[in-house]
Parts: C-alpha cells; sequence; structure tokens
C-alpha cells in the first residue's frame, strides 16, 4: 500500500500522559515522529472501546519499523505511541 499524505494544516495537542510518561520511557519517539504517522498512517483503526483512534505508519527515523499512535477521538490528540512489533501490512 502506497502512503496516502494527509493535510499537515491540522494542529496536534498532546495529553499530559504522552508528555510525561510515554516520551520519558520511550525517547527514542518524537513528537515530530508522531505527527507524521498522523499524516502518513497506511492503517487507522478505531480502540474496541470507541474511546480512541489507532493509527500505524513506518517511520523512517526507526528504521521503516511501524508506529503506531494512539489519538483521542478528535484525532489530533495524541495520548500514546510505541513500536508495534506485531503489526504486519
Amino acid at each position: 500500500m502506497s502512503e496516502t499524505p494527509r493535510p499537515p494544516h491540522k494542529t496536534y495537542a498532546f495529553t499530559d500522559y504522552f508528555t510525561q510518561k510515554v516520551l520519558i520511557k520511550r525517547p527514542y519517539i518524537t513528537k515530530e515522529m508522531c505527527i507524521y504517522a498522523l499524516q502518513h498512517y497506511e492503517k487507522k483503526s478505531p480502540q474496541p472501546d470507541g474511546e480512541r483512534i489507532r493509527f500505524w505508519a513506518p517511520i523512517p527515523q526507526l528504521e521503516g519499523k511501524y508506529l503506531r499512535v494512539v489519538t483521542l477521538n478528535d484525532e489530533t490528540t495524541i495520548h500514546n505511541a510505541f513500536p508495534d512489533r506485531g503489526y504486519k501490512p
């Protein structure tokens, strides 16, 4: 599947959990990577509870590994992010 760029004009926000836990626990992940993933995702899926949306995108800085970015329902507030080793394109 080819990358589908998304409009970069959205304003992104970050939950306290993301800035105070995720970025500390996973210092190799940056806000810029997460925004890139939201703008170039290959797959998008709501979580089963319907509270959040998951996005998957290959990230060049992670040697092409897929980053899963979880947003709130607004799709612009980033809540979590991690390399998804189990994701198969």
